[in-house]
């Protein structure tokens, strides 16, 4: 099983995979190859490394003869396919045989990146540290940074037991996700983005605090529900995750009721700051001139 992310070299994204029976990272090499040959699109990229792949097995370098495959989402559809990938080591040698301007910066960020996952894999809290920082560069504010942390750490715990209890990653992760988040918003996950008018953001850097709190309920609810009733496979994991999104549905009409208005809103997270820049800038106005 390989867990899979994406890495950023020059703003440019990189699937990686990491392997927990080999303690091994792979990197997707025509993503590599994209980045390096500053190809136009994907299919450039791919083809680029097509016919690289054949000179080089032509010339029998054994770096490309021991590539291995891995499901990797496609930056096109989104769906998983069999992609060839290298660990460290064979990707060094493969980026010897490209003539690129970026190939020494490449080597730095891969060294980089291959030191800061490994110590992650060691202690995971840099995870969050990092994850702390990224968030904070890109504006959010204290107390939304700590509930987003909150949510991660509920997600995995969710995940760990879809994997335990039958579920495949991927597909069925997905399936199980449109069922906690239809459950208690009232709409599935793809409704939900468009609604913010996201495509391919993570749905959760957009939610307001409120927003967050109500969808960790609805994941942490599913969790316990899951270890009580012990379900297997994708049927019977769909109805716990039913049971446990209900129980963050039923909390937000009732907040709803008491508010008089709803929770779920269409702000994505430019908006969502925005509007705690004009807040905080209000709050500065009022000490400013001393008004109350």
């Amino acid at each position: 099983m390989a867990e899979d992310k994406l890495e950023l070299f020059e703003n440019q994204p990189i699937r990686t995979a990491w392997v927990e029976e080999e303690e091994e990272w792979y990197f997707s090499i025509v993503d590599v190859v994209g980045v390096l040959t500053e190809q136009k699109d994907y299919d450039s990229a791919k083809n680029y490394w097509k016919v690289t792949k054949k000179r080089l097995k032509d010339e029998g370098n054994q770096s490309v003869t021991n590539c291995n495959q891995l499901k990797l989402k496609s930056p096109k559809d989104g769906k998983r396919y069999n992609t060839d990938v290298a660990n460290t080591e064979q990707l060094l040698r493969i980026i010897q045989s490209i003539p690129s301007k970026k190939a020494e910066p490449f080597k730095m960020w891969l060294a980089q990146v291959g030191r800061e996952r490994i110590e992650e894999t060691i202690d995971p809290e840099l995870t969050i540290d990092r994850a702390l920082e990224t968030y904070s560069r890109l504006g959010y504010d204290a107390d939304w940074i700590n509930q987003r942390l909150q949510t991660i750490r509920a997600r995995k715990e969710l995940t760990d037991q879809w994997k335990a209890h039958g579920v495949e990653q991927g597909r069925e992760f997905a399936i199980l996700t449109d069922e906690v988040t239809r459950a208690w918003s009232g709409m599935s996950t793809r409704q939900y983005k468009n609604l913010k008018g996201l495509k391919k953001e993570n749905l959760r850097d957009n939610m307001s605090t409120l927003e967050l709190a109500l969808n960790m309920l609805a994941e942490a609810t599913t969790t316990e529900l899951t270890k009580v009733h012990n379900p297997s496979g994708l049927e019977e994991n769909q109805k716990i995750a039913q049971k446990g999104g209900s129980v963050a549905g039923n909390a937000r009409r009732e907040i709803e009721q008491e508010t008089g208005k709803s929770i779920i809103t269409s702000q994505n997270a430019i908006q969502l700051n925005e509007a705690v820049t004009q807040l905080i800038e209000t709050v500065s106005e009022i000490d400013d001139n001393g008004v109350q």
